[in-house]
């Protein structure tokens, strides 16, 4: 079947089992139900097989076994099932929440905010009212009070004209449409800064409530009262795992108690207590950011108060930044009392999915059971055999870890959630606590837990076999897929013939639009510009190369070019040098005096020349 078929066949069988449902008075979510095909299809009881496509027949089979276990009101499995549905569908992690609950403020300031950037205010009256609107959509966005009371309307005003007068309104509507923005949120965290100091000081604070003393009451009571569920619940698990251990020795006990009900009721509890203990964590995360928020608003608001201490004018340069600080503090703490008001509601809304106890196991019933038993806690079962440890000796190929020898042992991903593997396997489907003291067995890149040491050595010598077992045992229980964290295994549907040409993370089919693009030019280019293929040309460069030979270059420096560039020069200093000789002597020869006359001629046509010596004797110097 294409996978299209396969998903509308999906889709109309969910939708029938919604319309079934909702005939009888129970309203079924389609998560919910789309999760009981899953577990109907995957119990091997039911007959479904998977290496052929689904007739008429079995979509009517399939809709009313997945009606009938929707309609059963006192079955522990349907409960569990439908906690963990509703725990999926409203629990997120921290971070996400609280990007979630960001986007939806935004969404919310939204046509607010469009008001404010799209106006185009010209008369005095439009200028006013557009002011209005910028006071009230800071108050919408810090949280802060009401727009509509008159008090918290004023003293936002005051706080806002003394950073934003309403005579830049001009230049405010001049501005681009992301500017506006920006400009509005920085309005808003510093109006809300001036406010929560104002309220430090005794100077303002109207319709602002005290976050930090509210939450260090709320934290300490939702914990307190998320304790005693976490106890209550584990005391129940306690009893319900004395009883299946005392009816695993007593086949006449295990035929009158029917102890596939009790482990269903079981898991029911085991459940809640994990969900108990995620949300708790949660809230312990809160608890130790707000103390450490609590802190950073103290030291915020004394180094303000050393600022404007005394002058009657600060720069904003100073006192902006902090007034900014101020108001992301206070909306963490605004996020903080959100989160902690989901945590709380998440818990109320658990409860109800844990009814089928008192109906199939009473309080009396569960007394008359536990006659002379010893209920043990799982501390105390991880006590009993602490020194009970694996001997390394003993195996050669299976790797086990121990506390002192591996680091981060206390963060390692323990597989079925720390419950012992091989007690689960051969109980059928009993939970007991594993404990890591005993060794931690490496298989395939997981680690598995056990509660004794003959349950470890017992698993290490064919742990594909318990493996099998436990996956066999969760198609007949589908909640133990959640509560075992063995979602890699049951992913998707698919047939039994194909499982083993199919990766184990084999993902289901969807649609998605994608797009490609292709580089125009992969490797660098390698073009050789001073490549030429016609000869003329070679011919043309040579020519003009030889020509260049015989010419001389020239430069002339003008009156305007002749002090744009800088010279400089470097030169050494003349050397002083000198010698010294034991006589001082000098000598001089006479210069020499020869003149000629008679050049210029006389009366006669022939000129004669006479040389005439003047120079002195050398004797005469």
């Amino acid at each position: 079947m294409p996978p299209t078929q396969a998903e509308s066949v999906i889709k109309n069988i969910i939708r029938e089992i919604g319309q079934e449902c909702a005939g009888h008075g129970e309203i079924v979510s389609e998560t919910l139900a789309a999760f009981m095909v899953k577990a109907v299809v995957l119990d091997p009881s039911n007959g479904f097989n998977m290496d052929r496509p689904l007739m008429k027949s079995d979509v009517q089979k399939l809709v009313k076994l997945c009606v009938s276990r929707l309609l059963d009101g006192k079955n522990p499995s349907l409960d569990t099932i439908k906690m963990q549905v509703y725990f999926d569908m409203n629990y997120t992690s921290r971070e996400e929440f609280l990007e979630e609950h960001h986007r939806v403020l935004e969404s919310r300031l939204g046509s607010v905010m469009r008001e404010i950037t799209d106006n185009r205010a010209c008369a005095r009256e439009e200028l006013e009212s557009l002011y209005r609107k910028i006071v009230s959509y800071v108050l919408l966005r810090s949280g802060l009070g009401s727009p509509t009371d008159i008090k918290i309307v004023r003293e936002a005003t005051a706080a806002l004209q003394s950073i934003f007068p309403q005579a830049e309104l001009g230049t405010f509507l001049t501005l681009s449409k992301k500017d506006k923005e920006r400009q509005l949120k920085e309005l808003t965290m510093i109006v809300t800064g001036i406010r929560l100091f104002n309220r430090d000081c005794g100077k303002g604070g109207e319709g602002i409530d005290d976050l930090p003393a509210i939450l260090r009451e709320a934290i300490p009571a939702t914990t307190q009262h998320i304790d005693s569920q976490l106890q209550t619940a584990q005391d129940q698990a306690y009893r319900y795992t004395a009883i299946l251990e005392k009816a695993a020795n007593n086949p006449f006990l295990s035929i009158e108690l029917q102890p596939h009900m009790l482990k269903e009721a079981l898991y029911n509890v085991r459940q809640y207590e994990v969900f108990l203990q995620i949300i708790l964590s949660d809230i312990i995360t809160c608890a130790q950011e707000v103390e450490m928020m609590i802190k950073q608003l103290g030291a915020q608001l004394e180094q303000i108060k050393m600022i404007v201490k005394s002058k009657t004018a600060v720069p904003t340069s100073q006192v902006f930044p902090i007034f900014i600080a101020l108001s992301n503090l206070w909306t963490s703490f605004q996020d903080e009392t959100v989160l902690i008001s989901v945590l709380s509601n998440l818990t109320t809304h658990l409860v109800p999915f844990l009814g089928a106890h008192e109906l199939l196991f009473p309080e009396k019933v569960i007394q008359n059971l536990l006659d002379g038993l010893t209920v043990k806690t799982d501390v105390c079962r991880v006590k009993e055999h602490l020194e009970d440890r694996v001997h390394l000796a003993d195996f050669r190929k299976q790797e086990w870890l121990f506390p002192e020898t591996t680091a981060n042992f206390d963060k390692l991903l323990i597989q079925y959630r720390g419950f012992c593997a091989y007690t689960f396997a051969t109980t059928d489907g009993l939970l007991l606590p594993g404990n890591p003291a005993i060794g931690i067995l490496k298989y395939k890149e997981k680690y598995y837990t056990f509660n004794t040491r003959d349950a470890a050595y017992l698993f290490a010598e064919n742990p594909e076999n318990y493996i099998d077992l436990i996956r066999e045992k969760a198609k007949k229980n589908a909640e133990l897929i959640q509560l075992l964290e063995l979602h890699q295994q049951f992913e998707t549907l698919i047939p039994y013939s194909h499982m083993k040409d199919v990766d184990k993370h084999i993902k289901p089919i969807t649609k998605s639009e994608s797009s490609t693009q292709t580089d125009t030019h992969i490797l660098p280019p390698t073009i050789v510009r001073s490549y030429e293929w016609n000869e003329w040309e070679l011919r043309r460069k040579a020519i003009k190369l030889a020509n260049l030979r015989q010419k001389a270059t020239h430069s002339v420096q003008t009156d305007l070019s002749h002090m744009r560039r800088e010279n400089c020069s470097q030169v050494y200093p003349p050397k002083d040098a000198g010698t010294q000789s034991k006589r001082e002597g000098s000598s001089r020869v006479p210069r020499p005096q020869i003149y000629i006359a008679g050049l210029r001629g006389g009366q006669g046509k022939v000129t004669s020349g006479v040389k005439v010596n003047l120079t002195r004797a050398v004797d005469e110097t």
